[in-house]
């Protein structure tokens, strides 16, 4: 397998898109892709172009350096995914929760012209008044 192929399977994957799938997107047969994978073909600039289109990073499949703009949205696909939306707003409210605390630790250790401030903030949510 040529270095192209290889990384045009990591793409595949990284996707999760079978050889099937990423062959229609490319506009070419799941034997042209095998062979393109496998480095028996290389591929044609139309086949990247499609397959661009659809989130694979070319610049890496031919040169072997990412595209950091396709890393951060891998990055936001895989947060979005790791776990069920309720579970991860859970797992908001404390970051959130934990910053709040956080913040009002080091309000109350803040000087001015040598005088302490007085915390502003509060982490402690006060329910609204019905």
């Amino acid at each position: 397998m040529n270095e192209i192929g290889f990384r045009i399977r990591q793409e595949r994957k990284r996707l999760g898109y079978s050889q099937r799938e990423m062959g229609l997107l490319g506009g070419v047969a799941v034997n042209a892709q095998g062979k393109y994978e496998s480095g028996e073909r290389v591929p044609k600039a139309d086949y990247l172009v499609a397959l661009a289109n659809v989130g694979v990073d070319v610049l890496y499949v031919l040169t072997n350096k990412r595209n950091t703009g396709v890393i951060v949205d891998n990055t936001l696909n895989t947060v979005a995914y790791a776990a069920p939306p309720d579970a991860l707003f859970v797992e908001v409210q404390h970051a959130v929760r934990h910053f709040l605390l956080k913040i009002e630790e080091l309000s109350t250790t803040y000087q001015v012209n040598g005088n302490a401030t007085q915390p502003y903030l509060c982490a402690t949510p006060t329910p609204l008044p019905t």
